[in-house]
């Protein structure tokens, strides 16, 4: 089983742009109603326009914060490049890159053009570090 989340997003195009240039990945699908975003051939993630199709569990745009208690979360083998792309394309960082001692990798927080948290980590045990107790 593989997830393949999908976000309600008000511009599909500026959000795919966005999702590519921060996470290094591709568009597998375009357009303005739905995009499918891909790395390294898989689905990652999913963009579906609020108002296109009729989608009664997909949520209401006019309730805010989107994705409220939700976090999309993102593991790297290169987090150092993404680092330096989100610097590049001046992405609005909530929590500037830290070291998570818990799981022993780095992280970034995020917000993105519709204001969903996205947090991009390395892979747990990343900094080989010992462990907390």
């Amino acid at each position: 089983m593989n997830p393949q989340p999908l976000i309600a997003v008000r511009d599909i195009e500026v959000s795919s742009l966005w999702y590519q240039a921060i996470l290094g990945c591709q568009s597998g699908h375009g357009g303005s109603e739905y995009e499918r975003l891909v790395f390294d051939g898989q689905m990652i993630m999913q963009l579906h326009h609020w108002d296109i199709h009729e989608h009664p569990h997909l949520g209401n745009s006019e309730y805010q914060p989107y994705g409220n208690g939700v976090v999309l979360w993102f593991q790297t083998d290169s987090f150092d490049e993404t680092l330096r792309r989100i610097q590049l394309h001046a992405a609005q960082v909530l929590e500037a890159p830290k070291v998570n001692p818990n799981a022993n990798h780095r992280e970034v927080w995020l917000r993105d053009p519709d204001g969903y948290v996205v947090v991009i980590a390395s892979a747990y045990g990343d900094l080989g570090l010992p462990e907390q107790t």
